[in-house]
């Protein structure tokens, strides 16, 4: 057996900084990602080191290697049972489990030489792209780079890897915004960080550590929350942020299941502090540019950032310092009791924005997605995905990210557009960002 045969980079997620936010795992390609209640981790049996899931990771958790022989890569049962990542193998320990130091440098160069590959891939569409459905069609379409004058955006200031693992913030107010229902109970919460410094930009989110341990009697690990109010606070000029919270009470499945980070904050008080880390997020950013357009799609909770960038764009306009572009909201719920921000988005001046409501589940109607809407609106879409100066940005369940991808490719091709030329040009410009759990 030749000697690189007797060692593998073996691709490791680090739990300590991991916000469980699915992506890697709805954007592998060949499903070598799963998780538990816990931990998300890596099959080595199926991983082939493509890199398609490191890009979009919003915290680097996914961007891991340990050096180990081939023989003895770690487990899926020994991964999820880890707090922190183990420490880097010696080249003396490697050779006592069979392994060879010069196939581990081999290996190593080779996972640096794919990770500069998927850098560079990241930045083109490949022409099968068009075929594609499902994570992959996201994973292929998806920028991973910002508008080109958004902000620059500050992450990981708070987190095991930073000065300060954590910080406390202390809850001013908690508002239900749904109305009062069995089974979708969804709060607007805002968190004030007082003295210690926490800004954020519109698409970013954060992690919330809830207290307590898990059945293991471990600590709960941080779960991610998209912010919901814009970089100067949900009260201007305060240091403070609003997050949007559903509260869980079924898995995807439909089974009875209590979140124990949504549930936790639903319940809180004003007073009540929570510990926080991040920020987190570079590239789901709104451009800064006056006159760009805005395209938001969203369904349920991942109305959060497109909340933060309308109510941006509103204080802009309201400075009479800002002559901004159009602003369109395709937001989906199953009927317009389950949708957050419902009143206030009715008071939005029409000149503002143009909002297309989508509700599935509404007694005596037909079942309507966000994309059923997109399609009905495809006249107003179809100069927005030619103007370089529209962004569109996704954020809602998994489910719907392949819908609202597929309508933009039939509008598109309906109105005799080069979809793989556009779908580049998106992906290249940071025009399509999405963001789905």
């Amino acid at each position: 057996m030749d000697a690189p045969a007797t060692v593998v980079q073996q691709h490791l997620i680090d739990p300590e900084i991991c916000i469980r936010c699915n992506t890697c795992e709805a954007t592998c390609p060949i499903g070598a990602i799963t998780h538990d209640s816990r931990n998300y981790v890596v099959d080595a049996d199926k991983c082939n080191a493509c890199m398609a899931c490191v890009p979009p990771c919003p915290t680097g958790a996914i961007d891991n290697w340990r050096v180990v022989p081939r023989a003895r890569t770690y487990t899926l049962a020994e991964q999820l049972g880890w707090d922190e990542l183990p420490a880097p193998l010696s080249e003396e320990a490697l050779a006592a489990l069979g392994g060879d130091a010069q196939a581990a440098a081999a290996e190593a160069q080779a996972v640096v030489e794919r990770a500069v590959q998927a850098s560079a891939a990241s930045a083109t569409v490949e022409p099968q792209a068009a075929a594609l459905t499902g994570a992959a069609l996201g994973a292929t379409l998806g920028a991973t780079l910002p508008p080109w004058s958004a902000a620059h955006p500050y992450t990981h200031l708070y987190g095991p890897r930073a000065a300060r693992k954590s910080v406390r913030a202390t809850c001013v107010g908690n508002l239900r915004v749904t109305e009062v229902g069995s089974d979708y109970d969804t709060h607007h919460i805002v968190l004030d960080f007082g003295d210690m410094p926490f800004p954020v930009l519109e698409g970013q989110s954060i992690g919330i550590i809830p207290p307590g341990t898990d059945a293991q009697g471990r600590p709960h690990h941080p779960r991610q929350y998209s912010v919901a109010s814009p970089r100067n606070g949900e009260r201007p000029g305060r240091n403070n942020l609003s997050l949007t919270v559903k509260r869980v009470l079924a898995d995807p499945q439909g089974h009875p299941v209590r979140g124990v980070a949504s549930n936790y904050l639903c319940d809180l008080q004003v007073g009540d502090t929570v510990e926080v880390i991040g920020p987190f997020g570079s590239s789901f950013l709104m451009p800064n540019h006056p006159k760009s357009h805005l395209v938001m799609i969203c369904t349920g909770t991942g109305s959060a950032p497109m909340r933060a960038m309308t109510e941006w764009r509103r204080r802009l306009r309201a400075s009479g310092k800002f002559e901004g572009g159009r602003l369109l909201l395709f937001f989906g719920a199953r009927t317009p009791q389950e949708l957050p921000y419902f009143g206030p988005l009715q008071k939005l001046p029409r000149d503002f924005i143009d909002i297309h409501f989508a509700f599935s589940r509404v007694p005596g109607q037909p079942k309507r997605y966000v994309q059923d809407a997109m399609r009905e609106a495809a006249a107003e879409l179809v100069p927005l995905l030619q103007d370089p100066d529209a962004y569109f940005y996704v954020c809602g369940l998994r489910a719907m990210e392949e819908g609202v991808l597929l309508a933009l490719r039939d509008i598109a091709t309906g109105a005799g557009l080069d979809w793989e030329a556009l779908a580049a040009d998106l992906r290249e410009r940071g025009r399509l960002h999405l963001e789905t759990y």
